[in-house]
């Protein structure tokens, strides 16, 4: 917040460093506290913390001097300029914070105000309970002469007895069943599940591969191993929540074990390399298939969808007794990298690395023909191209002139171009999620949603723009996503960062980022739809404290509409999450998430 209100103008400043300082007569230790806490405050800004200290040790080359008669005089001329000089300091700062909090936070307050008003403004915002309403507490009073801030951030615990039944799924380890498609480790397996249905954990997900299941030739499944892991959980009388997952694992931030496509579509991108998705300079992407043979029969005389569409009505058939007993909860359709609804456009093979807008991945022949129909039909045959001034994989919005602020994004061209791009996401989309509707008839589908939370607080949104949302600060761009899901009774499983803005100061500052306003607007437009919203942490998390910070997620406070999440998947089971105090922390957390009271509650 501080290097934005530097940019403020300084006109409350200047009023503030203008008013009247009352002489105070406090000892000269007192000063010396005084003048600590002044560069407490100081650290809020930088500018004006130096400068502050620069005039500071200017001051102090002055010395008390003595009165005629030889006595020294309590407080010199000298003395009296220097509190008159930290008092302008402190009200500057504070002017500066006022300024922010007028201009980004809507709040009243009178123009002479002091840190006490701030303060009080706070508290008000928060019902007059600022721990039960906001998790982090901004700052507290040492005290009230001294003008002292402790900005120690603590997260606060609320009461969750009573509230909403989430259920909780713990995700298996990517690798509980292997290449040859055999349940590794049972009796480990075993071992963990018994210990999380001893603390009533309602089910688990398990990835279902497709290059483990179909990974030799066309149409030929291999479920053995998968048939043995749903036996075995379903003798824990837990459920499952199944992910089917048409995309590579390895190379991502989180993957220990490498299972690619399968071997045969391999071999057909070794002689078509335009099935998968490419980047400007003509890197292939070999992690999924490009959604531009969705409907091309490049598959061994089938197209992508229908490839899909087989699985899926393989696995319905295969484990139709685990569907018919209510085992099998719910079916998660994999639309993308890493199973998500959105481009490759950040892939860290090719040299991606946060906070990189990313790049447009459409430059395979299938795209591309996609791309020129459209604009021959829009009457701008010269507009059938992808943009060439959008910058690379690791540049920043500033830096390019499609995403700049009045960048070409948002000019007839680029509003054509990521109408475009973003609808063949949403198209995609549609045309799977029907087909898996019809596989899977009553039983829930569901789609995950990634959040690309850096760039958010700029107009251009650039990373969501390259991953497929079209979702600049004029538009939103998930509405017709939620609508897309609605139309096939789909749910959304939703995954962004949960780390709050004040525990990752620097990295959220540098990309002008906001996760928190991320999640907001997309859980908004699926709960305005009636849609159901799942989740899951995006980061390892073992501590309370990240705990707590799920909970508030999931069970938003004092919301009028009593809206919360409809299901929640903890990322992921491992010895680590069984040791000791993580998983009495665990307990604890699912107890919480069920609307149980918990016995060792600190308010």
């Amino acid at each position: 917040m501080a290097s934005e209100m530097q940019r403020y103008d300084t006109n409350e400043d200047d009023e503030e460093m203008g008013m009247d300082v009352k002489e105070e007569d406090d000892e000269d230790d007192d000063d010396e506290e005084k003048n600590a806490a002044m560069h407490a405050m100081a650290g809020f800004d930088g500018v004006h913390g130096s400068s502050s200290s620069s005039r500071f040790q200017h001051h102090q080359q002055y010395q008390e001097q003595p009165t005629p008669g030889g006595s020294r005089r309590c407080r010199p001329v000298e003395e009296k300029e220097r509190t008159k000089l930290r008092e302008r300091q402190r009200r500057a700062i504070t002017a500066k914070i006022l300024a922010g909090l007028r201009r980004h936070g809507n709040y009243n307050l009178r123009v002479r105000a002091d840190i006490n008003d701030v303060i009080a403004a706070l508290a008000r915002e928060a019902d007059g309970q600022v721990t039960q309403n906001d998790p982090f507490l901004v700052g507290c009073v040492d005290s009230i002469d001294k003008q002292v801030i402790d900005m120690h951030t603590k997260l606060q615990e609320r009461d969750f007895a009573g509230t909403h039944y989430i259920p909780v799924y713990v995700m298996l380890p990517l690798g509980v069943i292997n290449m040859k498609s055999e349940l590794v480790d049972a009796d480990g397996l075993v071992k963990q599940l018994r210990m999380l249905k001893s603390i009533n954990v309602d089910g688990v997900m398990v990835d279902c591969w497709w290059g483990i299941v179909e990974a030799n030739a066309p149409q030929e499944y291999n479920w053995n191993g998968y048939k043995r892991l749903f036996q075995v959980v379903r003798e824990h009388k837990l459920k499952i929540k199944v992910m089917m997952s048409f995309h590579e694992c390895g190379g991502n931030i989180g993957d220990d074990v490498c299972i690619p496509l399968p071997h045969w579509v391999s071999e057909i991108g070794r002689s078509n390399p335009d099935i998968y998705f490419t980047d400007r300079a003509g890197r292939r992407n070999p992690e999924c298939l490009s959604w531009g043979i969705d409907k091309e029969r490049v598959l061994r005389g089938r197209t992508a969808v229908e490839v899909y569409f087989d699985y899926m009505r393989s696995f319905r058939v295969g484990f139709d007794e685990f569907f018919e007993d209510g085992i099998i909860s719910m079916v998660e359709v994999g639309l993308g990298p890493c199973g998500e609804l959105r481009y490759p456009s950040n892939p860290v093979k090719h040299g991606w690395r946060y906070p990189g807008v990313g790049e447009f991945q459409c430059y395979d022949q299938y795209l591309l023909k996609s791309l020129k129909k459209a604009a021959e039909a829009r009457g701008h045959s010269f507009w059938a191209r992808a943009p060439d001034n959008a910058g690379s994989y690791n540049s920043r919005p500033q830096e390019t002139g499609f995403f700049c602020d009045g960048g070409d994004y948002d000019g007839y061209y680029g509003r054509f171009f990521l109408n475009w791009y973003s609808q063949v996401l949403v198209d995609h989309a549609d045309r799977v999620l029907s087909l898996a509707k019809l596989a899977f008839d009553g039983t829930c589908i569901a789609a995950k949603l990634s959040g690309i939370h850096w760039w958010y607080k700029t107009a251009g949104h650039a990373a969501e723009l390259t991953a497929g949302f079209y979702n600049p600060s004029n538009r939103d761009g998930y509405i017709v996503i939620a609508a897309m899901l609605k139309k096939h009774g789909a749910a959304l499983n939703f995954k962004c960062a949960e780390m709050s803005m004040l525990e990752q100061a620097v990295d959220f500052s540098e990309a002008l980022v906001d996760p928190e306003g991320l999640a907001w607007q997309v859980l908004n437009a699926a709960w305005d739809v009636s849609l159901p919203v799942c989740s899951e942490n995006a980061l390892l998390c073992h501590d309370r404290g990240g705990y707590n910070c799920l909970l508030e997620k999931a069970k938003p406070f004092n919301d009028p509409d009593g809206k919360h999440i409809f299901a929640f998947t903890y990322l992921r089971l491992s010895p680590l999450l069984m040791d000791g105090q993580n998983y009495m922390e665990f307990e604890r957390f699912v107890k919480r998430m069920h609307g149980e009271a918990v016995l060792d509650f600190q308010s």
